[in-house]
């Protein structure tokens, strides 16, 4: 696995591309943007399809939660940066959504207020404090804070190094900035996501000295677990690798929306024309060998 991975990591620049949410956003960080509304929404739409394929064939979605043509569409897909990773055959492989806020948001500006552990009575209140908590750190350090999600991995990649690349890269591109970032994501025990996620560094949310407990949602049949990452201290093991993604991630392919257009996306998606949200989304990430 360990050359595996040195070979994906020294080629991720020929596999992977982002998506960013306007050319703004993408302002002195990035070598290679390429500014194109219509190749953007095509390759959302592709992330789309592969997502809405994979969750599917898990029996993490029904199909009436896709769209028509079988997209799985949230509405964070049209203002999130997206990563996607392409195979040899130029076809979608893996993909993950980076949703970053304002450090100024609240918990009820959060995708986390629709989980099954937010809806849930007892541990709503205890979620909010702990997620609050959090929102206070990142205020204090001057950091964003990120919500990743859509995570998915095509079945004949499951168990290598190109996905276990992508979820590198992940924390690679949240340290592009000067400071990190915090952030949670909502992981599934299926295919040992949470657990791979636990040892590249992500934790348990804890408030008064106690974890917040895995739960069960039925929704997507599965047991699910909200983890927590500050990007500047993840598993030491990985810093190394997480440092030279983060600087090949420069040069990397970036399509990125002009900010006129994103503002239409923004407007449409507050009219509820992009399908279903799709709340607590199956995270999911290669197993560690």
């Amino acid at each position: 696995m360990t050359r595996a991975l040195e070979r994906n990591l020294a080629s991720i620049g020929e596999r992977i591309v982002l998506l960013a949410p306007s050319a703004s956003a993408t302002a002195g960080m990035f070598s290679n943007v390429i500014v194109d509304e219509a190749r953007h929404r095509q390759l959302v739409r592709d992330v789309q399809r592969f997502r809405g394929g994979i969750y599917l064939n898990d029996s993490a979605i029904k199909t009436d939660q896709l769209s028509p043509s079988g997209l799985h569409q949230t509405l964070e897909d049209e203002f999130g940066w997206h990563m996607v990773s392409f195979g040899r055959d130029s076809q979608v492989n893996a993909c993950a959504l980076y949703l970053e806020h304002d450090n100024t948001a609240m918990f009820d500006d959060l995708r986390v207020r629709h989980s099954a552990l937010a809806l849930n009575p007892e541990w709503r209140p205890r979620l909010a404090a702990a997620i609050a908590s959090e929102l206070t750190r990142a205020r204090q350090d001057g950091l964003k804070y990120v919500e990743l999600g859509g995570w998915a991995v095509a079945e004949t990649c499951r168990g290598t190094s190109g996905p276990l690349a992508l979820a590198l890269a992940i924390y690679g591109f949240s340290r592009r900035g000067a400071r990190g970032a915090l952030g949670m994501t909502t992981a599934t025990f299926r295919h040992c996501s949470a657990t791979l996620l636990k040892r590249l560094g992500g934790s348990r949310f804890e408030i008064d000295g106690a974890e917040l407990p895995p739960y069960f949602d039925s929704s997507y049949n599965c047991m699910m677990e909200l983890l927590r990452f500050d990007s500047r201290r993840p598993n030491p093991r990985y810093v190394g690798l997480i440092d030279a993604l983060r600087e090949r991630l420069a040069d990397v392919p970036v399509i990125a929306r002009p900010a006129k257009a994103r503002r239409c996306a923004v407007m449409k998606a507050d009219a509820g024309r992009f399908g279903p949200f799709v709340p607590g989304e199956t995270e999911q990430v290669p197993r560690a060998s």
